[in-house]
């Protein structure tokens, strides 16, 4: 089981298709405060659908909040200032994958103080990122493939 981490989302939709992706893999769902919504927005709930009761999610006040209570993690920092390709990484099962906010990214302090877990999609030049929730289904999928793939 992989462990999804939106750290200070922004966009309801965005987060409501990622918790729709993780009940789908059986990923658990992370959530670092400050959020620019409400969870209860209907926006995130219509696009989450139904599947809100089949997720683990969790919530953290903030990034240290996070870390303290996931000691021991394996953290994989997903970022386009990052130099590793997601492919040329092992992403083991239980890791925890992280994501920023769909404005700025992750902080980067965190990415540059973890170059050896930092990992990115490759992009064409000159643009800037692509949709939050389908990075986080690329990368998901990806660690999932690596681990044998769905157990259905």
């Amino acid at each position: 089981m992989f462990n999804i981490v939106l750290v200070e989302p922004e966009i309801p939709q965005n987060t409501g298709n990622i918790s729709r992706t993780c009940a789908c893999t059986g990923a658990r769902l992370h959530l670092v405060r400050p959020f620019k919504f409400e969870i209860s927005d209907k926006t995130v709930k219509r696009a989450g659908l139904d599947y809100w009761d089949k997720l683990e999610i969790f919530y953290y006040d903030n990034l240290d909040d996070f870390f303290e209570k996931n000691k021991g993690g394996n953290f994989f920092y997903c970022s386009t200032k990052a130099k590793q390709l997601y492919t040329d990484v092992e992403l083991p099962d239980n890791c925890f994958l992280l994501f920023g906010k769909e404005t700025k990214g992750l902080p980067e302090d965190l990415i540059f103080s973890n170059l050896d877990k930092a990992i990115r999609i490759p992009m064409r030049q000159g643009l800037r990122s692509l949709n939050l929730s389908n990075s986080v289904a690329i990368v998901l999928y990806e660690a999932i493939r690596q681990n044998g793939g769905l157990k259905e």
